[in-house]
């Protein structure tokens, strides 16, 4: 089986985009493995699978695989690449499109300087909604805290249209962003694992990030890692209703109203190379 694909990055969140509409695409999560490998494969941290839409008042449907083959719910840096993808391949004429996901509705939005971006919908903060078992775990409004070998770790726990933890830091270049990281994604309070983010504020409308996101490790950049991250900020006081989130990939920019309001990630998204694979 031969498959054509678009390799792309929003800020360094590496993708392999494949178009589902004009080849038949049913891949088992082995395959997907085999395309995310960077020795043996394509290489990337997730695999984007573009389909024509389910419902009436969507263009089209988005689904997620991250490197270990696992679908997943969303993906913000991905959906910004998405439209990028669907607008070059002449799938679509429109500058600004609906798309369903495993999450609810999404709307990417290409800007006239290159930019993109996204209307990620509002985030929830409901436990049962992310789903985050918070039984047992002490609370610390807005924030909780949870116990990682026997050392208490304060979070803001809530969901992007995937589950997100938040934590606060000194400093993101000297966190135990792996080590921690991969210790929380698995904790027991998470039954659908979680992404991790470490937030370092800069100052109110500035925060450096690092994310370690389930199923696939650090990467240069989340985009819903970065929307979690200001959420979580603005929720507890520390940051204004418009931040620059500085990744190791590049910068997004985050903008939330606050409660009831939808979150909105503006970025880059860049078509690296094209090609044919076979699996």
């Amino acid at each position: 089986m031969k498959l054509k694909f678009s390799k792309m990055q929003g800020a360094g969140n590496d993708f392999v985009v494949l178009d589902g509409i004009n080849q038949d695409i049913a891949l088992t999560p082995a395959q997907y493995q085999a395309l995310a490998d960077r020795h043996f494969g394509i290489g990337c941290d997730q695999i984007l699978l573009v389909q024509p839409a389910t419902r009436p008042d969507c263009d089209f449907r988005y689904r997620i695989f991250n490197g270990d083959g696992g679908e997943v719910q969303q993906c913000g840096n991905g959906a910004r690449c998405f439209v990028r993808f669907v607008s070059e391949q002449g799938l679509t004429a429109k500058r600004e499109i609906r798309v369903e996901t495993a999450a609810g509705v999404i709307v990417p939005r290409l800007e006239d300087d290159g930019q993109v971006t996204v209307d990620m919908g509002p985030p929830r903060f409901e436990p049962s909604e992310i789903p985050f078992c918070n039984a047992g775990v002490s609370p610390a409004l807005p924030t909780y805290v949870i116990d990682v070998d026997g050392e208490p770790i304060e979070l803001s726990v809530l969901s992007m249209g995937n589950p997100h933890a938040v934590r606060i830091v000194c400093n993101v270049d000297s966190a135990p962003v792996q080590e921690l990281g991969a210790k929380i994604e698995h904790h027991p309070s998470f039954p659908e694992r979680v992404n991790v983010g470490f937030m370092q504020v800069i100052h109110r409308r500035a925060i450096k990030l690092r994310v370690f996101e389930r199923g696939a490790g650090e990467t240069l950049a989340c985009g819903t890692g970065a929307c979690a991250a200001v959420v979580a900020g603005i929720s507890r006081g520390l940051l204004d209703a418009g931040v620059q989130v500085h990744t190791r990939g590049g910068d997004l920019s985050i903008r939330w109203a606050g409660i009831g309001h939808h979150v909105f990630l503006t970025g880059p998204a860049v078509t690296v190379f094209q090609g044919e694979i076979a699996l």
